[in-house]
């Protein structure tokens, strides 16, 4: 797969790689062990499937995972963190700080939900997550009028 024609500046060219909405939660999601792609299915339900396998080529084409393809039948294909897309987490954990940081500063870190890597970070016995980037509009709504009663 050809790669992309990526920045020159360094710091542009490492937000290019990782940008996209569900990358990040994809990389936790492999830190740990190689998936499937019905497996990553499962553990991110809001994300279409072609919007998942779009993600993951890029991912590929940039060296941040693998995917290895057995020969049976049904085909079989397993996607793993490379070391260079494994050396992300630390980042993701910064970003992920720098998030809440700024949430917070706009006193809107009552709409954060947990960062994935933070789960991570803890012991390895951590049950994996159904994982969701954003709260429903619904579901603040109701925090916002519950709020106000108080």
């Amino acid at each position: 797969m050809m790669i992309k024609h990526l920045p020159m500046l360094p710091a542009e060219r490492a937000l290019k790689v990782i940008s996209g909405r569900w990358k990040a939660v994809i990389l936790y999601q492999l830190f740990d062990s190689p998936k499937r792609l019905s497996e990553l299915s499962r553990l991110m339900p809001h994300v279409s499937q072609k919007v998942l396998i779009q993600q993951l080529r890029e991912m590929e084409s940039h060296g941040l995972l693998t995917r290895e393809i057995y020969a049976q039948v049904p085909p079989r294909v397993d996607y793993s963190a490379t070391e260079l897309g494994k050396s992300l987490k630390p980042i993701i954990k910064s970003l992920c700080d720098w998030g809440r940081k700024h949430a917070e500063a706009l006193d809107q870190d009552h709409r954060l939900i947990d960062c994935p890597v933070d789960a991570y970070e803890g012991n390895k016995e951590v049950e994996e997550k159904t994982l969701t980037p954003v709260r429903t509009k619904q579901s603040t709504k109701k925090k916002l009028i519950a709020e106000q009663h108080i």
